[in-house]
């Protein structure tokens, strides 16, 4: 049997080569019939483009019976496979003209093997040259496919990047440029976004599964997330299964020419989560925090507030500093109620008016001055929210100072009470 098949490939080879024109005729009828999204009979250009596939695939069948591979088939078929992807279809539609083609060529060779005589087992081995050739033309769209659309990620993961850069850009970007780059990018402009800061240690690894509407930026020196319509409750559900368990802190809300002010609100509420004024080792909502903020805008501002107003406690045992303070505060806003403190403190109400009188000797006239009552309540409120920051209250005396260095992290909530 070997040797029939090995004397009917030549015949076969002549016989295909002498119909190839028929072949592609009917081959073209069938996918137009069969596949309309090839069907294109306005598109000249791109019936010649399908033909030329038809054509090649048929050719370099007809070469793997004649034992030679001399056609670019594969480079063809890859981009063609490309073609595919950027044509937004998946590759099923490619697949099924493949097997027209495939059964196409299949009758033609029947009519071969009736003229022929050929046996069963010479019409199956002719058959399976069929599939070894569908198989292949598969392998090649495949790769291309899939090379077209790793180079698509990665320019569409370009662009985004770049409209990061013009949304949180300090210096806002031309209301064109930015709606430019969202069309590029395939992102739809929201009405407002929420810019999130997420802290580097947390974005080491890789980042999490993000809905396609949220713009990544994990590998920037300070990561980051835009996330458009935050104030959605679906959306805020999805940022917080998402990011449960990283530390990130979600910027206010705002249109988007005004996103870079929600990047330092969500890049201030992380900078004052790690150094401990606000509580909490997860995801913080920049709104929920909107009094500390605050207060720590300018910190050599509220600096020396403290010391202006907390002076008095540095007379006073440094182990007496911090219930004092608490003492204080609860007073102020309490209207000054001894009893009403206790509860709030858990304490007895003698132990609050001992601590009361103390306090009166303390800081005196402060205590009656509405001015006054309303700048220890900030300094006390400060001096509370850093304290988790610090080993220890420290209050030094006023007096002369020298301007510290620039610090960083929890140092420089100590810096509230250092001189």
């Amino acid at each position: 049997m070997r040797a029939e098949i090995e004397e009917v490939l030549p015949r076969a080879v002549r016989f295909m080569r002498s119909h190839i024109d028929e072949l592609v005729e009917e081959t073209m009828r069938e996918i137009h019939t069969r596949i309309p999204e090839y069907a294109r009979p306005t598109d000249e250009t791109y019936r010649r483009t399908v033909r030329a596939g038809v054509e090649l695939a048929m050719r370099r069948f007809i070469d793997l019976l004649d034992r030679r591979d001399e056609t670019n088939w594969r480079e063809v078929y890859e981009a063609i496979g490309a073609g595919e992807m950027h044509e937004g279809r998946s590759l099923d539609v490619l697949q099924a003209a493949m097997r027209v083609g495939a059964r196409t060529g299949w009758r033609k060779l029947i009519v071969f093997g009736e003229q022929e005589s050929l046996s069963a087992t010479t019409m199956g081995a002719l058959s399976d040259a069929i599939w070894v050739h569908l198989d292949d033309l598969a392998a090649a769209s495949v790769a291309g496919y899939a090379r077209a659309r790793i180079a698509e990620a990665g320019e569409l993961d370009r662009r985004r990047r770049r409209l990061i850069e013009l949304l949180v850009a300090e210096q806002p970007a031309a209301e064109e440029a930015v709606t430019a780059a969202a069309v590029a990018a395939r992102w739809q402009l929201p009405r407002r976004l929420a810019v999130v800061a997420v802290d580097p240690s947390a974005a080491t690894g890789e980042p999490p599964m993000l809905p396609p509407e949220v713009l990544v930026g994990f590998d920037r020196p300070e990561p980051m997330l835009i996330v458009p319509d935050p104030e959605s409750p679906a959306q805020r559900r999805v940022i917080e299964n998402t990011l449960a368990g990283i530390r990130a802190a979600v910027g206010l809300p705002m249109p988007p020419p005004r996103a870079a002010l929600s990047l330092r609100s969500a890049r201030r509420t992380l900078d004052l989560a790690v150094r401990g004024v606000l509580a909490g080792d997860g995801l913080l909502w920049c709104g929920d925090h909107l009094a500390t903020l605050i207060l720590f805008q300018d910190e050599e501002l509220l600096a020396a507030l403290v010391r202006r107003r907390l002076h008095p406690l540095s007379t006073v045992r440094e182990s007496q500093r911090a219930l004092l303070a608490d003492t204080l505060l609860a007073l102020l806003q309490e209207n000054m109620n001894a009893s009403a403190v206790a509860a709030k403190l858990h304490f007895h109400p003698q132990t609050v008016r001992r601590r009361l009188h103390q306090l009166d000797r303390l800081f005196g006239d402060q205590l009656h001055d509405g001015d006054a009552r309303f700048e220890l309540e900030i300094a006390l409120r400060a001096e509370r929210a850093g304290r988790a920051g610090r080993s220890a209250v420290t209050v030094q005396p006023s007096g002369p100072t020298t301007r510290p260095p620039a610090i960083t992290g929890v140092t420089r909530l100590r810096a509230l009470h250092s001189a």
